[in-house]
């Protein structure tokens, strides 16, 4: 079997959070390259050598990063779209940057490379009653009546077929009727917004932290016959950035769902009913069992209630009025 090396760059400080993310997603084998442990051992023990190769010590004064192995292979590739969407999410807490830049690279690989070759690994998908997912590369004889909605996801996450978009998808299958606005916060490839357009909505507004997420976002639309006069999508930090939130605001959202993780999740049931009309629904979805408890206290004490709760695998999906 081949495997990718996937490095996550971060700090000392941050080695633990990155981790228990990993942890999270069941990957339990990892190293750590800290910068700061080699210093100190290197300062500490001199009188032990003449001489250090300068490759070597060069090659120990980077950033701190903890390493990975994913199978290059269809597990593998949805392995690290969750990866990319566990710490993107710790990205958006990381205040002050004391995690460092928290970017993902692929040593050895060029993304683009990488990019091009997962594609062998999804093909057209049902999801809910009404659609179909289909990559744009892919050809599609025969829809049964279906609405096909094409995506290019790059490397962002969402391409449809992970189990947390499947149960998103699913509800808004079931509860995006024709007119309503639909708020997507960290949209990603923008599939969930999208969908909710071509669903029946009248109008969809999206925001995640990664800025490559807008384009990826609005040439998914295009690809579907979506312009952006219906379609707004914005690169930002939902729970940190005042202006977005007056935005949101003056709005009034007939559903607003979030696939995302439990931190986010979290504090968002603080803000998001400033979003929703009166008997609007919130689905939020990306939350792992053992943190099921804490996301649907946060629900109940903000004054939701919680009207359906659906899993797949380990992943829990939750709307909640």
């Amino acid at each position: 079997m081949n495997w990718l090396k996937v490095s996550i760059y971060t700090t000392a400080a941050g080695v633990d959070s990155v981790c228990g993310r990993l942890l999270d997603l069941n990957i339990g084998g990892f190293e750590i390259e800290d910068r700061d442990d080699f210093n100190s051992f290197f300062e500490n023990n001199r009188q032990y050598w003449d001489y250090v190769d300068e490759e070597l010590y060069a090659s120990r004064q980077g950033e701190t990063r903890v390493i990975v192995y994913i199978a290059d292979n269809e597990d593998g590739a949805k392995q690290l779209m969750s990866v990319r969407q566990e710490i993107a999410a710790l990205k958006s807490l990381n205040k002050d940057g004391i995690f460092g830049r928290l970017e993902i690279s692929l040593d050895g690989i060029r993304e683009e490379d990488w990019e091009e070759n997962w594609k062998q690994y999804f093909h057209p998908i049902p999801v809910g009653d009404r659609l179909i997912i289909k990559p744009e590369w892919e050809t599609l004889d025969n829809t049964d009546g279906k609405i096909v909605f094409n995506i290019d996801p790059g490397m962002t996450f969402g391409s449809g077929q992970h189990e947390t978009t499947r149960l998103c998808v699913d509800q808004l299958d079931r509860r995006v009727k024709s007119g309503m606005d639909v708020l997507d916060l960290g949209c990603g490839s923008g599939i969930l917004s999208i969908i909710s357009l071509m669903l029946g909505a009248k109008r969809a507004f999206a925001v995640d932290i990664d800025p490559n997420c807008k384009k990826i976002a609005y040439s998914n639309a295009a690809l579907n016959g979506i312009g952006e006069d219906r379609y707004t999508v914005e690169a930002g930090n939902v729970l940190r950035d005042e202006e977005l939130k007056r935005k949101y605001e003056g709005i009034g959202f007939d559903i607003v769902v979030a696939n995302i993780v439990a931190d986010v999740i979290i504090p968002l049931c603080r803000d998001v009913r400033r979003y929703m009309k009166k008997g609007a629904v919130f689905i939020c979805c990306g939350i792992i069992e053992p943190r099921l408890g804490e996301v649907l206290a946060a629900l109940e004490e903000n004054g939701f209630e919680v009207i359906e709760r659906k899993n797949e695998n380990d992943w829990y999906c939750i709307a909640a009025r």
